[in-house]
């Protein structure tokens, strides 16, 4: 069964939205990170408005090794609506998530990776359909905008890995408990 594997950059205060503005720097031993965080996904979901940010960016982009993963990558996205701007591998989800997140789950293939996307990530906590969380903390305070467990009913997590960056971050990955 294949795992739901949720990769967000958070600041110290749990803020997700705009990493811009608190991640300044990436080191090595981050770009190791992603590397492998990617190297186990197949297929990605996206949120609408990270499909929209990131269509017109990710395309032109010569950023490795995220560039060629995410076109590459087959990307669901969760929209009601069509997607206005046309992205190689792309395809809206045509169900009700859980159903096709279940649906996805039980097929063959690698990790169904989420990056990014704050309001998907939170509903697919909320549902318990993610398995794993990749968590990059940095060492800034954001002192606003969206947290991303915000709404997300108490839960369990039992810590896999730890690694801090030369930089400052830290590198967490979490199993989630059943």
């Amino acid at each position: 069964m294949r795992k739901v594997v949720l990769y967000e950059l958070l600041s110290l205060d749990g803020v997700a939205e705009r990493p811009e503005s608190f991640f300044r720097d990436f080191d090595d031993v981050m770009g190791e990170n992603l590397e492998r965080v990617i190297a186990e996904q197949d297929v990605v979901l996206l949120g609408r408005r990270t499909y929209d940010e990131w269509a017109q960016y990710w395309p032109g982009s010569d950023i490795e090794p995220f560039a060629s993963f995410i076109n590459g990558v087959r990307k669901y996205v969760v929209t009601s609506g069509e997607l206005a701007k046309p992205w190689e591998n792309s395809a809206v989800i045509d169900a009700p998530l859980s159903d096709f997140v279940s649906e996805l789950k039980d097929r063959e293939g690698g990790d169904i990776g989420v990056h990014g996307s704050l309001s998907l990530a939170r509903t697919l906590l909320q549902d318990g359909l993610v398995d794993e969380l990749r968590l990059v903390v940095a060492p800034a305070i954001a002192a606003g905008g969206r947290k991303l467990f915000d709404g997300v009913p108490p839960r369990r997590f039992q810590l896999t890995r730890n690694v801090s960056s030369p930089a400052g971050y830290v590198l967490l990955d979490f199993a989630v408990r059943p």
